[in-house]
Order: C-alpha cells, then sequence, then structure tokens
C-alpha cells in the first residue's frame, strides 16, 4: 500500500487513536447490569474491573518512557492498537472458555495496555506534528474522545435495541476492527520525531515543587470527576432510577459525552482569552452541584439532567490542568505531563471504585455513591484555591 505524506493524515489517525480509547472506556460499563445478571457479579466485582483498566493504564503511563523512546513512536503506537484489537476481541471469547470473570479481567487486562499506550503516545506525536495553534489542535484532539465515547454509547445502543443485549459478545467483535483498522492506517502515515522541548528538573525537582503537588490533586479530582460519573451512569440510570437501557444510555452518558466534547471545543476557542483558575473553578462548583442533584433529586428525569450536565462542567478540567501546570510550572518539561497524567488516571481509577464501595456499604444504593463523588470536584476547587495562594506568596518573595 503506498504511504501518505501529509501529516494531515496523521491528525485524523491521532484522533482515531483516541475513538479507540474511547471504545476501551465506554464500552464495558454499558455491560455491567447485564454482567451482573448474566454472571452474577457484585458492585465489588465490578468496581475492581474499573480499577484494573485504570490501574493498568496508570502503570503503562509509568513505565512508558524506558522504552518508549528506545522503540520509537512508530512501532509503540501500533503495538497499542494491536492490544486494543486484541483486548475487546478477547472480551468476546475468554468470558465463554473460561470462568467469565477471569475471562472479563484477562480481556481488560490486554485492551487497557493498548489504551495507556495511546495516552502516552498520540498526545506527542500531534505535538510534533508541523502546524499552528498547538493548543487548539490538543484540545481538538481531546474532544474526539468525547465524540467516540457518545458514538459508542449510540452505535452499542442501536445494535442493542435490534439484537438485544444478550448478543453483546459479537458488538465486542465489531468494536475491535476499529484498533484493527487505525492499526493498519497507521502503517501508512508519516509519523514526525518526537523530541523533548526545554530543560526539566526531573523527577526529583518536581517532589521539591509545592506547586507539583498541588497540581497532581486537581489532576486526580478531574480524573475521579470525570470518571466515576460516565462509568457509572448506565448502571444508575437503570438500576437506580429504574429507566429502560435505551433511555438511560441516551439521556445519561451518551448526553454526557456529547456535552464534555461541546466544552472541549469551546475551551480550545476562548483558552486564550479567558481565566482558566476562574472557569476551573466555577466547573468544580456547578460539577459537584451536578453530583449532588444526581445522587438526591427524586426525579428521574432530573436526575439523568444532573449525569449529563455533569460532561459540561467536567470536560475542560483535564487539558486545562495541563495547561495551567505547564503556566505555572515552566520548567517542568515532559516529566511534569507524564506525571500529570499518571495521576489523571489514578483519579479515573480510584474514582469509580470509590463509588462503588460506598454503593456497596449502602446495600447496593449507586445514588449513595454518586453523593460522595461530590467529593472530588470540592477538592479540585480547594486545589485551585492552595495553587493561587502559593502563586500568590512565589510571585511576592520574586519582587
Amino acid at each position: 500500500m503506498k504511504r501518505l505524506k501529509d501529516f494531515r493524515y496523521t491528525f485524523y489517525a491521532c484522533y482515531a487513536g483516541y475513538f479507540v480509547q474511547a471504545i476501551i472506556n465506554n464500552f464495558l460499563p454499558l455491560l455491567f447490569l447485564t454482567f451482573r445478571e448474566s454472571f452474577g457479579l457484585d458492585h465489588g466485582e465490578i468496581s475492581l474491573l474499573i480499577v484494573i483498566n485504570f490501574g493498568v493504564q496508570l502503570f503503562v503511563d509509568l513505565i512508558s518512557t524506558t522504552f518508549v523512546d528506545r522503540l520509537g513512536y512508530g512501532k509503540c503506537v501500533i503495538f497499542a492498537h494491536v492490544f486494543a484489537c486484541l483486548g475487546l476481541t478477547g472480551l468476546g471469547i475468554f468470558p465463554f472458555i473460561l470462568d467469565p470473570y477471569t475471562g472479563i479481567i484477562l480481556s481488560v487486562t490486554v485492551y487497557a495496555i493498548g489504551s495507556g499506550l495511546i495516552e502516552v503516545i498520540i498526545s506527542p506525536i500531534v505535538e510534533a506534528c508541523p502546524g499552528e495553534r498547538k493548543s487548539a489542535q490538543m484540545s481538538l484532539l481531546h474532544s474526539f474522545y468525547c465524540w467516540g465515547q457518545m458514538l459508542v454509547v449510540l452505535l452499542s445502543t442501536l445494535y442493542f435495541v435490534i439484537f438485544g443485549t444478550a448478543s453483546w459478545r459479537y458488538l465486542s467483535f465489531i468494536w475491535a476492527l476499529v484498533p484493527l483498522i487505525n492499526c493498519i492506517f497507521f502503517t501508512l502515515v508519516p509519523i514526525p520525531p518526537v523530541l523533548a522541548k526545554g530543560e526539566s528538573p526531573g523527577i526529583k525537582g518536581l517532589l521539591k515543587t509545592k506547586l507539583f503537588y498541588v497540581f497532581a490533586l486537581i489532576m486526580l479530582c478531574s480524573g475521579a470527576s470525570e470518571i466515576a460519573m460516565s462509568q457509572w451512569a448506565s448502571f444508575f440510570a437503570e438500576s437506580g432510577l429504574r429507566v429502560s437501557k435505551t433511555v438511560g444510555d441516551l439521556l445519561g452518558p451518551c448526553l454526557f459525552a456529547v456535552l464534555m466534547g461541546t466544552a472541549r471545543v469551546g475551551y480550545a476557542k476562548i483558552s486564550d482569552r479567558v481565566s482558566l483558575e476562574k472557569v476551573m473553578s466555577l466547573c468544580g462548583i456547578f460539577c459537584m452541584l451536578c453530583y449532588l442533584v444526581s445522587a438526591l433529586s427524586p426525579v428521574p428525569l432530573i436526575s439523568l439532567a444532573g449525569c449529563a450536565m455533569c460532561g459540561l462542567f467536567v470536560g475542560i478540567m483535564w487539558p486545562a490542568t495541563f495547561s495551567l501546570a505547564a503556566e505555572k510550572i515552566p520548567t517542568g518539561g515532559t516529566v511534569l505531563f507524564a506525571l500529570l497524567a499518571l495521576f489523571g488516571d489514578l483519579g479515573c481509577s480510584s474514582g469509580p471504585a470509590f463509588v462503588g464501595k460506598i454503593s456497596e456499604a449502602f446495600g447496593e444504593d449507586v445514588s449513595k455513591g454518586l453523593l460522595f463523588a461530590s467529593l472530588f470536584p470540592l477538592l479540585l476547587v480547594v486545589g485551585l484555591y492552595l495553587q493561587r495562594r502559593i502563586t500568590n506568596k512565589e510571585n511576592v518573595k520574586s519582587d
């Protein structure tokens, strides 16, 4: 096949890479209730699946610096898609030839390796591609995760309406085609050399910086605020609000993804004209209110609206934290971004697990888990306040 020379196609492949990550993180939660009914899984076992997914991604974030530069970004992005394809394919096979729960865990572990590599590799590739307005490109890139989440929910819901949830394993095979096709696409597009920019104090230097710990907290809360809701919204709608799976998925996680993507595209347009600290603080406050509405409202549609609106306010948290950290710690370099991604994944893993454990403690009541999860956006706001205090003190000292 003829190789493509235009970097525009590299952008397209990277966008599709984030779509693959959206499949990995959002397809399985649509099956939580199905797994409980078919395989007898409880809240604790379901929570562990989320922990394994993001825990493996976190581990890959941690060790990737030891091999990515040596192997090269081109080879690693291919490996990422191979693991994603194998894991999604295995999801439709392993639970039926092994112990079901063991089979699901094995599948999740394999595709989480692919997702972790995608997170580490795709953004630097986009950053290294020639072109201007890199911040806008990065925000657009992250928005494709949201559009991917929306399509995963929409198309999966359509499939379940037509074929029924009992045939979910075949949908897993269909979704596995996406990383397979994009893997082939990546072999045809140009991969730019990815170079580290600027001097970095290294891990030891960052660990001596107070601001780093504050941004680590903010990043952890960003991941937890986003994923705790997106992972449990479908289950909460079906089991807690007693609405149909179709209505629950469309008005819960699907609308959540649409609003989150809209927020990220909007952020790309106005990021250079607004105070990120103020916008993030407001988003944290409104995100907390959305959690409270979802958990406490006696009206199912209002609870679903709270789930969906949460997407609008968590949308900018992740990319804005990167931007704000780069501004306040300008010498952080690639080490800063790698560690922030690690803490973000830690939040993605611990947030949903926290919801699951609280729900289990209150008799399988997911609304109680979401109620306590409102602490995550609250802590984010506290972190932003601490960041301002530390920055102001350092500015006074420098004067």
